[in-house]
């Protein structure tokens, strides 16, 4: 798998594992008090439809939730390293030259301050393009 293909599987499990969460006690349905009325059953919510378009990944959202569980902040809106490393991903410079060469950079790879800044761009520039809402100045 390509890494940038780990990279969106990682970002896209967050975003799965936000959806699953259980329901917080104040949107459960309320217990009838003894000898009232059962409360109607609600009515099933159709299946979704098979053709229907895949869910946006809010990475925004999923990125701050992760960088909100750290001890401390990351620039993860600026810093492949960061990012990547948020998504629990190895973020060495083999691994970002790798990255890089995935999505086609053609700049000098020992350059790794302007290779990484392009690697970020072109990260947030994927990621919309699978489904991502990514903020544009991200993209800039």
């Amino acid at each position: 798998m390509s890494i940038f293909g780990k990279l969106w599987d990682r970002l896209r499990g967050h975003a799965n594992e936000a959806k699953a969460a259980p329901l917080p006690p104040a949107s459960l349905p309320p217990i009838p008090a003894p000898g009232a009325a059962p409360a109607p059953a609600p009515a099933p919510t159709p299946a979704p439809a098979a053709t229907a378009a895949p869910a946006t990944v809010d990475v925004e959202a999923i990125m701050e939730a992760l960088d909100a569980k750290q001890s401390h902040r990351s620039n993860w809106r600026h810093s492949i390293v960061d990012l990547m490393s948020l998504l629990g991903m190895e973020n060495s410079l083999a691994e970002r030259r790798e990255l890089a060469k995935e999505l086609g950079y053609t700049g000098d790879m020992s350059d790794t301050a302007t290779m990484n800044v392009w690697l970020h761009k072109q990260v947030m520039r994927k990621m919309a393009e699978n489904g991502g809402k990514v903020p544009a100045s991200m993209m800039d």
